[in-house]
């Protein structure tokens, strides 16, 4: 029986020689290729951490001893030691495993991480618990890293657990920026081993190239930890940083060496108070075609071939590539169009941009406030910032949306991609906040294109708003072919034309194919409904309430929350203009939505063309046969097997 088959909780690898923990890690390799290329998933990250999983589940005792994952996606190794390697057939799918880790699939879980830098400040709340609650027997220990230290939310947790000697807490810092260097003869376990060996100059040398490569911090503190202030060979990067602050340091280790891993660990966690432990890996280790992908190293893949990497069947165009080649058009006939993204170069189409004008392009890291405040910044100074991230990212940067950009009128443009329901990565990545966020931002314009050439067309009309923040918001995914409107009034597009004013379906965004497909299905059913798509969902136009007056019902189908969407505003633009039209909404519920394919999630909640066109045909069933009182109507179309998540 292969050695992974006989994992069924970590307490099966105490007993294991170090030869079957090399076989169990080379087993562990080959069946994360084989899984992962079939369903999709974060695969170079989790190729980097098998030996420090298995190291960190044989040092300590989970769940007693609380393992946290910084941001998550490096979690399979981590459930496979759980017993969970059965639901691998359908990762990232309903009834599989999730992409992050979730309560819901076992005890050893217990933060549901997929936004980046969050995990310390778990980490040290914990601590803090445990040893309030005099439960002093129970370690924490946080594994961060692949990029989330350069969100300041780390930091502000590093500043705080240095302070508190009485934390039994063990930070693994997870280094796979870069792989070590055999030249080195080995990463000794402590960095005091290297201040006496010719390893220590090429530890610098390795140094300098990783944090050449962070955003605007590294260079400095290379310089800093190289011992310009301190005195060469005085300090030795990172220990003098971390150490500065408070914290006990540990390194480099070779993450790859499960002996020297388990050797740290044990001192780090006998040590009794905050300790930091740095760890060298290597991203996408053991599998060729992650790599040779010097962009990306399969952080993240779609179905591909387990040998070569490839992908098994070729993606339409997308909505972000639309958006991409078309930012690319704009720069070179503006040159005060410049971008920035948090972390997100290649993902949010900007790495087209970058490759065009690398001067005007900015990765802040994974931090999106900074990257809305300078944006503010770049406005001030004459300059149009189009600041591209996903949109359940935005979701942290809403205080410099509101009070940095939108109070001081700048001319920023917001690019949320992946907005909607987005499935696979579960309940955090669904982009169904933003257009309930926004709805609430004082001069702020928002765009929900319904195709590509509304992607070209909006962008273009948001970087002429010079004096107020513009937002468009697209879905993850295969962009829609364009729907021509019939005609455009006052700013609103109509796509389809009912034979009796019965129902106004007002479509939001890229949901106007189904609009139109679920009219067409309720002429036959006698019922005249006319879709229109207002193109800027805010500020509403005022010929909505002219238009809506002639129809028995309005109906408003969104891809975002029903609590303070788009019907939510409509309803209240109706009611100030003493308009008596019921208003009725298709959207998401207030709900986080368990990980699924997007289809099935939107099946669910009764998104789909025969629902949506059942719920038209009722809504005006009713309006004909009894009195309608004013109010917003909730949809019928709901499937009533669904349960709330949560």
């Amino acid at each position: 029986m292969p050695m992974l088959e006989q994992i069924k909780s970590p307490d099966d690898l105490k007993g294991l020689s170090a030869e079957q923990l090399t076989q169990l890690s080379s087993e562990i390799r080959s069946f994360l290729i084989e899984q992962v290329s079939k369903t999709g998933g974060h695969l170079g990250p989790n190729l980097g951490v098998v030996e420090l999983t298995i190291a960190i589940h044989r040092v300590f005792k989970s769940p007693k001893d609380v393992i946290v994952f910084d941001t998550g996606h490096q979690s399979y190794v981590h459930k496979l030691l759980t017993g969970r390697m059965a639901s691998f057939s359908k990762l990232r799918q309903r009834g599989g495993a999730a992409g992050y880790p979730n309560r819901g699939e076992s005890e050893h879980d217990v933060v549901e991480n997929s936004h980046a830098s969050t995990a310390l400040s778990w980490s040290d709340g914990i601590a803090k618990g445990f040893s309030l609650t005099n439960q002093n027997d129970r370690t924490v220990v946080c594994v961060v890293g692949d990029g989330a230290l350069t969100g300041g939310m780390s930091w502000e947790a590093l500043n705080n657990i240095a302070t508190n000697e009485k934390e039994k807490l063990v930070i693994i810092v997870n280094d796979n920026e870069r792989s070590y260097s055999p030249t080195i003869g080995g990463l000794a376990t402590y960095l005091s081993t290297l201040r006496t060996t010719s390893g220590y100059e090429k530890f610098l040398d390795w140094g300098k190239g990783v944090l050449e490569k962070t955003p605007v911090v590294g260079g400095p503190i290379y310089e800093t930890l190289h011992g310009v202030k301190k005195g060469i060979k005085d300090i030795v990067a990172p220990q003098g940083m971390f150490e500065d602050l408070g914290l006990k340091y540990f390194g480099p280790v070779d993450g790859h060496d499960i002996g020297a891993i388990e050797k740290a660990l044990r001192i780090a966690k006998d040590f009794g108070r905050p300790v930091l432990v740095h760890v060298i890996t290597e991203k996408g280790r053991g599998h060729a075609p992650a790599i040779n992908d010097e962009a990306e190293k399969f952080h993240a893949v779609g179905v591909v071939d387990a040998e070569t990497g490839q992908p098994l069947s070729k993606a339409g165009k997308s909505w972000t590539s639309v958006f991409s080649e078309e930012l690319v058009k704009i720069g070179g006939e503006r040159t005060d169009v410049v971008a920035i993204t948090a972390a997100m170069m290649g993902p949010t189409g900007l790495d087209k941009f970058e490759k065009a004008y690398p001067d005007r392009t900015f990765d802040v890291g994974i931090a999106e406030q900074h990257a809305a405040t300078s944006a503010a910044g770049m406005a001030f100074a004459g300059l149009h910032p189009v600041v591209a991230v996903y949109s359940t990212f935005l979701n942290r940067a809403f205080d410099q949306l509101l009070l940095d950009v939108a109070l001081h009128k700048a001319g920023v443009t917001f690019v949320l991609d992946r907005a909607g329901v987005t499935g696979d990565d579960g309940p955090s990545h669904n982009g169904m906040w933003d257009l309930a966020l926004t709805g609430i931002v004082p001069t702020l314009h928002v765009a929900a294109p319904r195709d590509g050439q509304r992607v070209k067309e909006t962008l273009r009309e948001a970087l002429d708003i010079k004096d107020a923040p513009s937002l468009i918001r697209f879905p993850k995914g295969a962009v829609n072919p364009d729907i021509p409107a019939f005609e455009r009034r006052d700013g609103i597009d109509v796509l389809y034309r009912g034979e009796s004013a019965d129902v106004l379906l007002v479509s939001v965004g890229a949901f106007a194919a189904i609009a139109v497909e679920a009219a067409a299905q309720t002429y036959r059913e006698g019922v005249g409904v006319t879709v229109i798509d207002p193109r800027w969902v805010k500020p509403l136009p005022k010929s909505l309430i002219t238009m809506a007056q002639r129809y028995k019902n309005v109906v408003v189908l969104e891809d975002g929350i029903k609590h303070g969407g788009i019907a939510s505003t409509i309803s209240e633009m109706f009611r100030d203009a003493q308009l008596n039209v019921p208003v009725h909404s298709i959207g998401l519920p207030l709900e986080f939505l368990e990980h699924a394919k997007r289809a099935e999630i939107l099946e669910d909640l009764g998104i789909t063309v025969q629902s949506i066109a059942r719920s038209l045909v009722a809504w005006h069933s009713s309006a004909v046969s009894s009195d309608v009182k004013e109010e917003m109507q909730l949809p019928e179309g709901e499937n009533e097997s669904r349960k709330p998540l949560r």
